[in-house]
């Protein structure tokens, strides 16, 4: 595992999560949930906050380390815990909420159903980086709302 060099290469990887040899997008998602769980705590309108901050530093992060490292390299890791913090927008505090929805969030991270693989091969940068994942969220989110309606209802 590579040391970071400078703080980009920290954001970018996650701590250095990104660094690890197999499945960096699942170890990166892995590595967001203890932030998680501590922000999640917090009132919601700071848990959007400290996501929306994390996000457009994400971005720059991302966007500096592709210029060195080339097209979406799978070192950075900060899209798939900025991905991860959508997907949990709604806070689920159950074990079991909070795994369906990481296990969702990685599904549609790696199978990029329309539109999640259409901004990642048309957005380029760290924008598109980081929107393909914000993408694959907001469908995680949206699944595991339908699926906690589903169970609360039987």
């Amino acid at each position: 595992m590579d040391k970071p060099r400078n703080i980009m290469e920290v954001i970018a990887t996650f701590f250095g999560a990104g660094n690890l040899p197999k499945a960096p997008g699942t170890f990166g998602t892995i590595a967001a949930l203890p932030l998680y769980l501590v922000i999640r705590r917090l009132p919601f309108a700071c848990y959007l906050a400290i996501t929306a901050l994390l996000t457009i530093i994400g971005t720059v992060a991302a966007g500096k380390m592709e210029r060195e490292w080339g097209k979406d390299p799978s070192r950075v890791v900060i899209d798939e815990v900025c991905g991860l913090l959508v997907t949990l927008i709604s806070r689920p505090t159950r074990l079991k909420d909070i795994i369906i929805g990481t296990a969702l969030f990685r599904f549609f991270d790696i199978v990029k159903p329309p539109p999640v693989g259409t901004i990642d091969k048309r957005v380029p940068g760290g924008i598109g980086i980081m929107a393909d994942d914000i993408a694959a969220g907001i469908m995680a989110a949206f699944v595991l709302h339908l699926t906690r309606k589903m169970w609360q209802r039987s």
